[in-house]
């Protein structure tokens, strides 16, 4: 198949670039004829427009002209053109006989219209490409004043002044030049509300970088070289047209605040919590993920976290490490979200929490354990414990509720211990109802001695 596409060379090479793991790039004689008639092909703003200009069903399209075999020669379709043409000719064959044998030659016929009819779609594509690439290189063109701006600003740095902070936001910029990651002094740098598709390797080399605002373009992906900026403390990716994010991200180990919301993505990388450890505020509402990743719970400086309108599926049993979060909502997960683990009662710091919009039925028994909740919205869940007239009313109603279910659980199961005991012991029971007192203090918050204790320091209610 890729040896047939190098008729098309333009589709070729832009089909490597759109997916290099399934289209083998063009022979470097066919790569030097493309440099020479597209000088510009390299621009991240070119190839981009090229790579969206490649239809959805290219790659059906691909495989079917693939599976066709070599084409057959000229002179067999001529022979066999004519062959057809004696026998409608002849009359002295049985009408079957003759119908097999023009089913011979017909076979030729048509497979060489089939390889006519792919290659032409494939012909035309090329000069669509071809037209594609012109335009991008004419927008490029009419884009110098607002490049010759930021040239203005690389020469600055580069003739020894000391630039700190760009802000090039809403400049229409299609690309970041090359020569902007070697302004090595960059503290802060703000390239929002552009029409960005790119983001080049070249931005590693800010090794100073802080504060880096990306958000409001047209970005797909971001490069690895992204985690070599270990200074950052601030990225701002939002609005953009992202799916996933590089793995290298967890190297940035200063990032204070990430914000990845409203864009597409699916999931975060796996060794996602393991490396932002200094992480305070996370954003990634406006998506579509399923679930977290385990390592999420690692990053126990995160304060903020906020994960609405994605379509989070549950909670990792050990997100109750999180013990520095202040806030969480999971707001408008609608149907994929219908449980939480208890582990999300050690999150003892709580203050505001957004349930929202779920299909949440029952909150975990130990759900008082949150005694630092101020905000609760659990608007819009079908639930059944606490009760929608617990539910309706203020957050510290609705602790108080899961608090006298607790001690009725507890006073319960120390019945439960002391009835089995009787049985099994044939009534000598002091023992066992000394034991059951001991448990239900510890449990309760009470000493023996009768002084109250902090509940959420018993190992019982812990491991309870």
């Amino acid at each position: 198949m890729d040896h047939d596409l190098e008729i098309f060379p333009l589709l070729s090479y832009v089909l490597h670039h759109s997916d290099p793991a399934s289209h083998a790039p063009p022979s470097l004689a066919i790569q030097q004829s493309l440099a020479n008639r597209y000088p510009l092909l390299t621009n991240p703003h070119v190839i981009s427009s090229l790579i969206d200009s490649i239809p959805s069903n290219i790659t059906q399209t691909l495989f079917v002209f693939g599976s066709l075999g070599p084409r057959p020669d000229s002179l067999s379709v001529s022979s066999a053109r004519t062959k057809i043409a004696q026998i409608r000719e002849m009359d002295s064959f049985p009408p079957e006989d003759t119908a097999k044998e023009e089913q011979i030659y017909a076979t030729v016929v048509r497979l060489e219209e089939v390889h006519d009819g792919y290659e032409k779609q494939l012909r035309d594509l090329e000069e669509e490409l071809s037209e594609v690439y012109a335009s991008a290189v004419e927008s490029l063109n009419g884009g110098d004043e607002v490049n010759e701006e930021v040239l203005s600003v690389i020469k600055e740095g580069e003739d020894g002044g000391i630039v700190e902070r760009i802000n090039l936001s809403d400049r229409q910029l299609k690309l970041i030049p090359e020569a902007l990651g070697r302004m090595v002094g960059l503290v802060s740098l703000n390239l929002s509300r552009n029409d960005l598709k790119f983001v080049p390797d070249s931005i590693s080399g800010l090794e100073k970088l802080k504060e880096l605002d990306l958000s409001s373009n047209l970005l797909r992906s971001l490069p690895d070289s992204i985690g070599l900026l270990l200074d950052l403390r601030i990225l701002n990716m939002a609005g953009n047209k992202l799916t996933s994010l590089p793995e290298s991200i967890a190297q940035c180990r200063s990032l204070v605040e990430l914000d990845a919301s409203f864009n597409n993505l699916t999931q975060l990388p796996a060794n996602f919590g393991y490396g932002l450890l200094n992480l305070e505020r996370l954003s990634i509402q406006l998506n579509k993920i399923r679930f977290f990743p385990n390592s999420i719970c690692e990053m126990r400086s995160l304060r903020y976290l906020d994960a609405h309108m994605n379509e989070i599926h549950g909670l990792p049993i050990a997100i109750g490490r999180l013990t520095s979060l202040e806030v969480l909502n999971l707001s408008s997960n609608f149907s994929d979200l219908t449980e939480l683990p208890d582990t999300i009662s050690d999150l003892t710091n709580l203050r505001e929490l957004d349930l929202s919009n779920n299909q949440i039925r029952v909150l975990p028994d130990s759900f008082f354990r949150l005694e630092k909740l101020e905000k609760l919205n659990l608007d819009q869940n079908p639930l059944e414990l606490p009760p929608q007239e617990i539910v309706s009313q203020s957050a510290k109603a609705i602790l108080e509720f899961m608090m006298k279910r607790w001690e009725e659980i507890v006073e319960e199961e120390r019945v439960r211990i002391m009835i089995e005991a009787e049985q099994r012991q044939g009534g000598a029971t002091g023992w066992f109802t000394w034991g059951s007192s001991i448990v239900t203090n510890l449990i309760s918050g009470v000493s023996p001695s009768g002084e109250v204790k902090n509940h959420e320091r018993s190992y019982l209610d812990k491991q309870l």
